[in-house]
């Protein structure tokens, strides 16, 4: 477990800016971290914020004034990772969504309110999807054996078995608040009393069951006092939301139980369930000012013993005994240094010791533990069931042994800079946290935790982490982090081949996540990086078609024949003749007919496919170089298809509106572009089918030089050339960090390592991906039209630097490229291919 970068605001005058106490703090599955501080103005009034930043750009933080009048005490993310809910101590609950799909962008239409009485828990209400990772199943071939579909019941349906959307809350007095949202807007909201005796809820956490009930765990903040546990049941009648609770078993810790600990730990600092989906495992943390102990305890069902005189007078007692449901500790920490915070993984691996010895065998370690921050500024990975402790982290610079006792660590006069609030991430494999000076500090958990792995165990672990976020859809930033350059080629490989086993259905759904997964990847190496180009156009190549395509409607409504789409890639298929022409007769033309402003409004579009087009066929003299953009779309049998069908498109809408037809620049006024480059496309795209078929590979030289003719007759500028790439992300050393500061102009680190990020105000930059390799640095086009934060890189050594330049002899600033997270495409390096690139 090393630093990755520290996200500071130096800059900010510290009298107007603090840490929000409590601080809440939130991943998402889209790897967005919301985060809380208070701004404090020159009336001495506080203003509490949220912070959404993105990890893959720490220097780009948005801040929203959440316009909540107290402290903010909870934030939680939805499951797709696209809406925030914010709950504060005065009982308002405020529901965040993005503004147009921007992540700098937020509104808050929506919420509820528990007047005068602080949230302590919150959450979502449970969708009903859950998945489960069979690690031991690895290398199976489908995804469907390594990851199944859990039963698992929503807390609330609608007609027809759709789940309802909503949130539950746990107030300070003991109340439980549901709020349930409407498919027309509306909110519904009920409030009910966990037990008829109310009493101080300091502590609480929510859980899910498979039947559709919640969980909610309570504690009063003493040791001295049971941890209550209750059953929530939400139901919706006569268009009211009611709430329905029960009493469960309770527990007292195994500390208070212990004469010579019994006053030791006074308080419980911490109440966590292992798992929002599991209900039966939970986590609790007793402290002193000094110290702290953990435990971990199961609910189990458990016999009732019967007296022997009640089981002569009933056989039927005595034939099947009583079962009842009684917490039993797990497992239990020796005395500890005092806990700051608890972070909880979140990579579904069942919890039973059957499950977790299988993952231990095969060397998995992903989500096997949770974290713990304490107060001396360390952080301990240890196992969620028997609490071993599996890796440390010292916020101090120089590295200390596992075995080092902790009497033996200095101690420092003031007051020690800790974490007061973590998080894990989706795949478990980074962890961020946020100290009491509100700076942020993303650490980077290895795989292996500590242990030495064979370099293909090492990839098989990773390859099965990117499927498993390839079949969730969630964004795999964090196992980027542990991919080395060396790696990325292999993984390419595999995840190619894994794919290639799915069913054509699954493909087909699967099919721009991998191509934007392969282009992360390639990110990575200087050997892949002109592959980068290739997918991202793959990725507008394939929404530019899906968009045209869905704009033709049948001729005839209700027809059971197939969709036009459909039938126009089935016809150019088959039909292999190289006169577009003759292709078009083959088609219903009337279910080409658009609304001429609507053929007008896709010109741009239609521009860019024949500029691609014309790029493409102009590089064949050469068979296309390695290191030029468009390489790999010469192998492409797919993709060329795709140009196929979308050239006869763009050919029947410019006989409805010439206008809308892309424009060339011809040496002949009497030469038809749009034919000729028909005609070259197709011979190409057979040429391509028969390598798949695997003819001699004289024939298929034979081919390829046959249809590499370049288009004399249309004019083309040249390419301007590739970006190169450096992988920081992946050469990470704790020797010469690098950190980022408010510059002047951008600077390329050559092989910067674990970076200290300082987001100060400046110019904005950003290199072509950071986390993929850092890369040229350039002026990034805003994501929005709101003006956000930015920085750029400087080195912290004294060693001299230099800017790097780029291809044309300019500096690396003025470069234009591709800033794209890793969970998607960017239309952006795609839209490069246009007329001034080419």
């Amino acid at each position: 477990m090393d630093l990755a970068y520290v996200c500071e605001w130096e800059k900010w005058p510290k009298s107007t800016h603090c840490p929000s106490v409590p601080l809440a703090c939130a991943w998402s599955c889209r790897n967005l971290i919301a985060f809380t501080t208070d701004l404090r103005n020159d009336d001495q009034d506080l203003t509490r914020l949220i912070h959404i930043l993105d990890t893959e750009h720490p220097w780009d933080v948005h801040s929203v004034s959440s316009e909540h009048s107290e402290a903010i005490t909870c934030l939680e993310w939805d499951q797709s990772g696209s809406r925030l809910l914010s709950a504060d101590a005065n009982g308002q609950i405020k529901c965040w969504s993005m503004a147009d799909h921007l992540a700098n962008s937020w509104e808050s239409p929506m919420g509820s309110l528990v007047e005068g009485d602080p949230i302590v828990a919150l959450s979502w209400l449970h969708n009903g999807v859950k998945l489960a990772l069979h690690v031991e199943k690895s290398g199976a071939s489908s995804f469907g054996e390594k990851f199944s579909r859990v039963k698992f019941s929503p807390s609330l349906t609608l007609f027809g078995g759709k789940p309802m959307e909503g949130w539950i809350a746990v107030t300070v007095s003991g109340l439980v608040t549901v709020s349930l949202l409407k498919p027309s807007g509306q909110v519904l909201t009920s409030t009910e009393s966990l037990c008829r005796l109310r009493g101080r809820v300091a502590l609480a956490d929510i859980a899910f069951t498979g039947g559709g009930n919640i969980v909610v765990a309570t504690a009063d903040g003493s040791s001295a006092s049971p941890v209550q546990f209750y059953k929530v049941c939400v139901s919706v009648v006569s268009e009211k939301c009611r709430i329905d609770t029960e009493i469960l078993p309770s527990l007292f810790m195994r500390c208070t139980t212990d004469l010579n600990r019994k006053d030791k730990f006074p308080a419980i600092t911490h109440l966590k369930f292992l798992a929002r989906d599991m209900s039966e495992q939970v986590l609790l943390c007793a402290s002193s000012q000094t110290s702290s102990i953990v435990e971990c305890w199961s609910l189990r069902k458990e016999g009732l013993p019967v007296n022997n005189i009640f089981q002569q007078i009933s056989p039927v007692v005595g034939d099947k005994q009583p079962m009842i449901l009684k917490w039993r500790i797990l497992s239990a920490t020796n005395d500890l240094d005092r806990v700051s915070a608890v972070a909880l993984p979140k990579l579904p691996i069942s919890l039973t010791n059957t499950d977790l010895k299988v993952a231990s065998d095969t060397q998995f370690y992903p989500g096997l533990g949770l974290a713990l921050a304490f107060h001396d500024g360390s952080v301990h990975i240890v196992h969620r069931l028997s609490l071993q402790t599996m890796a440390i982290f010292y916020s101090s610079t120089a590295p200390r042994s596992m075995d080092e006792p902790a009497i033996k660590r200095p101690r420092t006069t003031g007051p020690t800079v800790h974490f007061k609030a973590m998080q894990l991430s989706w795949t478990s494999l980074a962890l961020v946290g946020i100290d009491n000076h509100g700076k942020l500090s993303m650490l980077r958990i290895s795989p292996s935790m500590g242990h030495t792995l064979d370099v293909n165990l090492a990839l098989r672990h990773l390859l099965f982490l990117l499927e498993y976020c390839m079949v969730t859809g969630y964004d795999w930033w964090d196992i980027l982090l542990h991919v080395q350059p060396t790696m990325v080629q292999s993984l390419v490989e595999r995840l190619h081949e894994e794919y290639t086993r799915q069913k054509a259905a699954l493909q087909q759904v699967l099919s721009t996540r991998i191509l934007a997964m392969k282009a992360s990847l390639c990110k990575l190496s200087p050997c892949t990086v002109t592959l980068v180009c290739d997918y991202h156009a793959k990725l507008f190549l394939i929404a530019i078609s899906s968009t045209l395509k869905s704009l033709l409607r049948p001729h005839i409504l209700n027809t059971p024949d197939k969709s036009p789409g459909d039938r126009l890639t089935e016809i150019c298929a088959k039909i292999t003749d190289v006169d577009i022409d003759k292709v078009m007769i083959n088609l219903k033309t009337e279910e080409f007919v658009l609304d001429m402003n609507t053929l007008q409004a896709l010109q741009q579009l239609l521009q860019w496919v024949g500029d691609f087009v014309l790029y493409l066929l102009a590089s064949l003299p050469n068979q296309g170089a390695p290191l030029r953009p468009g390489h790999s779309f010469l192998r492409d049998g797919t993709s060329l298809g795709m140009l196929r069908e979308l050239m006869v498109v763009i050919r029947i809408w410019g006989l409805l509106k010439p206008s809308c037809l892309p424009v060339y620049t011809a040496t002949s006024d009497t030469q038809d572009s749009m034919s000729l480059l028909f005609r070259l496309l197709t011979k190409l795209w057979i040429c391509c089918e028969a390598v798949t078929r695997a003819p001699p590979v004289s024939q298929t030289r034979h081919s390829l030089m046959n249809a590499a003719c370049c288009p004399a007759s249309c004019s083309f500028p040249a390419w301007t050339g590739c970006p190169s790439v450096t992988a920081w992300s992946a050469a990470c050393s704790p020797s010469s960090p690098c950190v980022c500061t408010s510059a002047r102009l951008p600077f390329s680190p050559a092989a910067p390592p674990p970076c200290s990020w300082m987001a100060l105000s400046g110019q904005r930059a950003s290199p072509r991906s950071t986390t993929c390799g850092g890369c040229t640095w350039e002026p990034t086009p805003r994501r929005s039209a709101r003006p956000v934060r930015g920085v750029a890189v400087l080195p912290c050594s004294s060693r001299p630097t230099r800017q790097q330049p780029s291809n044309n002899g300019n500096s690396a600033g003025s470069r234009t490229a591709c800033v794209g997270g890793s969970g998607g495409g960017c239309p952006s390096a795609a839209l490069d291919w246009g007329p001034q690139a080419l």
